[in-house]
């Protein structure tokens, strides 16, 4: 199974943040599985294979989408304090 995640933000800065925030899923993963993130400008790529159970990739996906989400999360409340400063 394989899936390529791509996401666009409207600046470098929020997809390095992004990029960075998932980076830590790309490490110790186990054998048969492969997540890699890059960015490219304001694009932030992530492909993910999996030979193991579809439970696996899922769960793969659904980890990856939630620390993007936190991520989203926690530059927008930055914004809104400098919005408010």
């Amino acid at each position: 199974m394989e899936a390529k995640i791509r996401l666009y933000y409207e600046n470098e800065r929020e997809a390095e943040a992004v990029a960075q925030a998932v980076s830590p899923d790309n490490v110790n993963v186990p054998s048969g599985l492969f997540v890699e993130t890059t960015r490219n400008e304001s694009e932030v790529l992530t492909q993910i294979r999996c030979e193991l159970k579809l439970q696996t990739f899922i769960a793969t996906i659904d980890d990856l989408l939630s620390c993007v989400s936190t991520a989203e999360k926690a530059f927008s409340a930055a914004k809104e304090l400098e919005v408010s400063s």
